[in-house]
């Protein structure tokens, strides 16, 4: 079972509550960088191996910046997730572009970055070569359709939108071959927040398969297997957390007996999790705004699903502690919800907590991931603060919360008084 604890005492976040006030998001520094060096042994093995996460999972340039120290690169999907990498000065190579329907100025961009280029189509070759030219490394993402099951986020692979059919590889790489690029990499993802530790083995050992028969069809040599991201966390506190060595050896064991045992080696393995890194590590802290009763309870929260939208999208489970009430009985059913016009917008439904009160703080677990990241303006919500609970102790905001004139910055209302209707 996992551990449903907070980092910090309440105390301490009473007295971040006295200079931030809430809705925020706040991450736990230590865990993520004790979590990242756990990744990294664990494949410590593969001498080239390495952690590109997941921008689109925590799109902050500090918690970037404290993965870069770790040794992370950035998996990238768009031009603003390509310019945050490099702001903090994470380029070349230490960027994979893994992005879909793109358009030319972001393969331009990453180009201009020196990072490998993913591409997810076998039309992306020709579109490439004419907007930016091709590279001489890239990379095709892998869709293995009905060879390999998906799971509800991303759904059937033979469904889903991304990525090249086996056929398509082949002629993929025979061209790419034809037209002189030197360097190839092949990846896959076909699965999210999944706590199946062979999943990620059997998606090694089919790419693997593919680099043996890629090579000796068409005579070229890979460089790098990218075997995605889509390690899940428990977010439900009877959930195991995945254990990272039995994949790691798994995999291993896959790449001694089909890439060395085949001649096909050295290549270097490449992982793009973000979930997995800092989702545990991040906490939505809100306060009970109001209690309603009318054929239910409801506890009605100054956050909203444009705080943390998983709940609403996928009826995602995330753990709740009311802080000062741990201790006390959860016998009283309640829907915790936000102030958004959709009745969709509840963190939590029917969920048995301690008898709630206007005040009382909550802080809703496992948030470090897609949770501020997917946050929105709709019905005119603003962006919560992002904060970092730093190893020494000291909290530092890492975004401040979204004002108003934020809201309205993209607006003209000098041309409205002229404006005629």
């Amino acid at each position: 079972m996992s551990s449903k604890t907070l980092p910090l005492t309440g105390e301490m976040l009473a007295a971040i509550l006295e200079k931030h006030p809430t809705p925020f998001h706040l991450y736990d520094e230590a865990a993520i960088r004790r979590n990242a060096r756990a990744l990294t042994e664990a494949f410590s093995w593969n001498r080239g191996f390495k952690e590109y996460f997941a921008v689109k999972a925590a799109p902050n340039p500090y918690l970037l910046k404290l993965l870069a120290k770790e040794g992370f690169g950035a998996d990238c999907s768009s031009l603003p997730e390509l310019v945050l990498a490099e702001k903090v000065g994470v380029v070349g190579e230490d960027i994979m572009f893994t992005s879909n329907d793109t358009p030319p100025e972001e393969f331009q961009k990453a180009k201009e970055l020196g990072a490998i280029i993913n591409l997810d189509d076998v039309s992306h070759i020709p579109f490439l070569e004419a907007c930016a030219g091709l590279p001489e490394t890239i990379c095709f993402r892998y869709n293995p359709g009905p060879l390999k099951k998906g799971n509800v986020i991303i759904g059937h692979p033979e469904e889903a939108k991304y990525g090249f059919t086996r056929e398509q590889l082949f002629e993929g790489y025979r061209t790419l071959r034809d037209k002189g690029v030197k360097r190839f990499g092949i990846h896959a993802m076909v699965a999210s927040n999944e706590l199946d530790p062979m999943y990620f083995v059997e998606t090694a050992e089919i790419l693997f398969s593919l680099v043996v028969e890629i090579s000796r069809e068409l005579g070229i040599r890979f460089d790098y297997v990218n075997i995605g991201g889509g390690l899940g966390i428990p977010y439900r506190p009877e959930e195991e957390p995945v254990d990272l060595q039995v994949v790691s050896q798994g995999i291993r064991g896959r790449y001694e007996e089909i890439i060395e045992g085949n001649g096909c080696g050295p290549i270097d393995l490449y992982m793009e999790c973000g979930r997995h890194i800092t989702g545990p590590y991040g906490y939505l802290v809100a306060r009970v705004r109001h209690i309603k009763k009318t054929y239910k309870n409801f506890a009605g929260l100054d956050a909203c699903m444009a705080d943390l939208m998983r709940p609403a999208m996928y009826g995602a489970y995330h753990h709740i502690t009311v802080i000062g009430k741990q201790e006390a009985p959860h016998d009283v059913m309640y829907d915790v919800t936000g102030s958004l016009c959709e009745n969709n917008d509840k963190f939590a439904i029917d969920r048995k907590l301690p008898e709630l009160e206007s005040g009382d703080v909550v802080v809703i677990h496992d948030s470090g991931a897609h949770g501020h990241a997917m946050g929105f303006n709709y019905n005119g919500k603003l962006r919560s603060a992002e904060l970092l609970l730093r190893e020494d102790g000291t909290v530092e905001q890492i975004r401040r919360a979204e004002t108003v004139e934020d809201h309205f910055a993209t607006l003209d209302f000098d041309r409205l008084e002229g404006f005629s209707v």
